[in-house]
């Protein structure tokens, strides 16, 4: 096993493409539209928003939860946004009117994530309650129930090409399910305080992990085993977001920093430092040149990646 060795960057302040503001708290949760042109946020006041990327207009508020968001998704075809809170139910919405159409019962406690498979047929979720739920959503009826976990769910996330699913959280594990059986097929083991967050890369072989020990997991999915590490100060990484290439891996860690990797050679690429009240959701739009940020400040920043890659030159 191979151990990234992070280098010292010293770059200048980066300027944001722009920034979005309207909510009212912390921005918990973002994600684009797979064509790029919507963004979703949500929000501990309560609301998820949309937000058209171009003008950087709003575009709806959805007000319909009645505690924080905690988790925003949209479906493949971009035509329904799946959003969680804190209040146990998981909406569904009409991503081009704002209306909901639909909601998920069953979690007994806070949902913490949220994701589409890959052809918009089956919706994850996991949560509090230590149970990941497989929602078949032409009937809105759950389909499998998966109960291995032994304390909350932080993350779910399905493979790109919907033969595998991801679930992590507070036992410090990450585990793998066939989603069309529900059943289990591995437990990977290493990280030594909860998992919050995890990312495939685009051919579905690779998996990352990330969570409160600090160490960001690289697995090999097909062997089920632990590849590398990338390492950087040993504080919380909240959140992980890949590049669509697979060749840019950013990280969004407790100390405030917005990290960018070159996720072959584990080189650090850049980074942002605007302070811990910027940086807990982290997303990268489907064309892979521009980040969307969001954070305490109540903020969604969008960021162009050529010039956070640039500003390491300056």
């Amino acid at each position: 096993m191979s151990l990234f060795v992070v280098s010292l960057i010293l770059a200048a302040p980066v300027e944001p493409a722009a920034i979005l503001k309207g909510h009212q708290h912390t921005v918990t949760c973002i994600a684009f539209a797979s064509d790029g042109k919507r963004l979703a946020s949500g929000s501990k006041d309560g609301t998820v928003r949309l937000w058209d990327t171009a003008t950087h207009q709003l575009l709806a508020t959805l007000p319909g939860h009645k505690d924080m968001a905690t988790a925003v998704v949209f479906a493949p075809d971009g035509k329904t946004l799946a959003s969680a809170s804190h209040d146990t139910v998981i909406r569904l919405w009409d991503a081009v009117t704002g209306k909901e159409t639909a909601s998920l019962r069953g979690h007994t406690k806070d949902v913490r994530s949220l994701s589409f498979s890959p052809d918009g047929a089956t919706l994850a979720s996991g949560g509090v309650d230590q149970t990941v739920r497989l929602w078949d959503l032409s009937s809105g009826k759950e389909r499998f129930l998966l109960n291995d976990h032994s304390d909350a769910v932080n993350c779910v996330r399905f493979a790109p090409d919907g033969k595998r699913l991801a679930s992590a959280g507070w036992d410090n594990t990450v585990r793998l399910w066939d989603p069309a059986t529900g059943k289990l097929r591995a437990t990977l083991t290493g990280h030594t305080d909860m998992v919050r967050d995890l990312v495939f890369t685009p051919d579905g072989q690779t998996l990352a992990s990330s969570g409160k020990d600090g160490i960001i997991r690289i697995w090999d999915v097909g062997k089920m085993t632990l590849r590398t590490t990338l390492e950087g100060p040993k504080i919380l990484v909240r959140a992980l977001a890949l590049s669509p290439d697979g060749k840019r891996l950013a990280s969004a860690s407790r100390d405030g920093v917005l990290r960018l990797w070159d996720f072959t050679t584990g080189k650090e690429l850049a980074k942002v430092e605007e302070g811990v009240l910027s940086f807990l959701v982290v997303a990268f739009a489907p064309d892979g040149k521009r980040m969307a940020t969001g954070g305490i400040d109540r903020k969604v920043t969008l960021w162009e990646v050529d010039r956070l890659l640039d500003s390491r030159s300056r």
